[in-house]
């Protein structure tokens, strides 16, 4: 069952268009990662599903509810991990997931448990009567996490939830993203550390210039463009001759050499990889060999012409 419905969205700022006719479905308890280069309109996208912008055009339905009728109710549902710290800095780690607690209606024993929970799931309990500006940066993204997390929500968004973060606190905040999943939370969950999408999403959508360009399994979207694969051999003696032979090989699209190591993009299925091997054998042996098949990233790139982690306009 879907959790989340957009049908048509159009969001204009001045001549700009943000959203551009944007078809979007997330199932329920999927984790879906929305990747897309800076001005993609992945910002726009979080904030018109979070209800706090508006739309110009189409349609929003979230838990089978038009977001336009029902969003006072449907927000009480929804969580918003923001890319932006947002915990008041003169209060204790205690007292915002208390004062965020009582703004979805939560008081007495009730909050008072909530609140002791979501600390202890995020690994802050033992910090819980300190300020923010005692917590180092992973710790303040853990913070901003639970504020999101301390009414349960069903749907949770995340939006660069690890930006500027050590290791270590990325891996702590990554684990309690998989454990809220397994627990049935429904997440969006955008970033620029391709890694992180392929350890935790179930499906992928990518977004260029205010459009939908491609969704599915990181599977999926990688034979969407596996038409060719990278081989690397080390070789003894990479003469001119070896090369030229690797060349000739059908489906060589590319040879290229790097002191002693070949560099060979061939099509995929070619048979290409035992071929070179049989072929480098005879020049002096071979030291090492590695075949790629396309990755994420390079999907993201061909699609895009774009790396994930490309700077630009800042994203809307």
């Amino acid at each position: 069952m879907a959790i989340v419905h957009m049908k048509d969205i159009v969001k204009r700022y001045g001549s700009h268009l943000s959203l551009d006719h944007v078809d979007l479905t997330i199932g329920e308890g999927e984790i879906l990662g929305l990747l897309g280069p800076n001005g993609a309109g992945k910002t726009t996208l979080i904030h018109a599903l979070a209800g706090i912008i508006g739309f110009d055009s189409g349609e929003i339905e979230i838990f089978q509810k038009t977001q336009q009728k029902h969003l006072k109710e449907i927000k009480k549902q929804i969580g918003l991990v923001t890319q932006d710290i947002t915990v008041f800095t003169d209060l204790t780690a205690k007292e915002n997931l208390e004062f965020f607690g009582g703004i979805y209606g939560l008081k007495g024993t009730e909050l008072k448990n909530r609140v002791e929970q979501t600390l202890e799931f995020v690994g802050l309990r033992e910090h819980a009567n300190k300020l923010p500006t005692k917590f180092s940066g992973g710790m303040q993204r853990r913070l901003n996490i639970a504020c999101a997390l301390i009414h349960r929500p069903k749907f949770l968004i995340m939006d660069e939830p690890t930006v500027g973060i050590d290791p270590q606190s990325r891996n702590h905040i990554l684990e309690t993203i998989r454990k809220l999943n397994k627990q049935g939370t429904t997440i969006l969950y955008t970033t620029h550390y391709m890694e992180e999408v392929q350890h935790l999403a179930s499906r992928v959508v990518i977004m260029d210039q205010g459009h939908v360009i491609a969704e599915g399994t990181i599977d999926e979207l990688v034979k969407k463009i596996q038409h060719e694969e990278k081989i690397e051999l080390e070789v003894a003696e990479p003469t001119e001759l070896l090369l030229e032979k690797l060349r000739k090989l059908e489906g060589v699209k590319q040879v290229t050499q790097n002191n002693k190591a070949i560099h060979i993009i061939s099509q995929v299925g070619a048979g290409n990889l035992d071929r070179a091997l049989s072929i480098a054998k005879d020049f002096g042996g071979i030291h090492s060999v590695q075949a790629e098949k396309p990755t994420l990233e390079d999907v993201f790139l061909t699609l895009t012409g774009k790396s994930l982690r490309d700077g630009g306009e800042e994203d809307k």
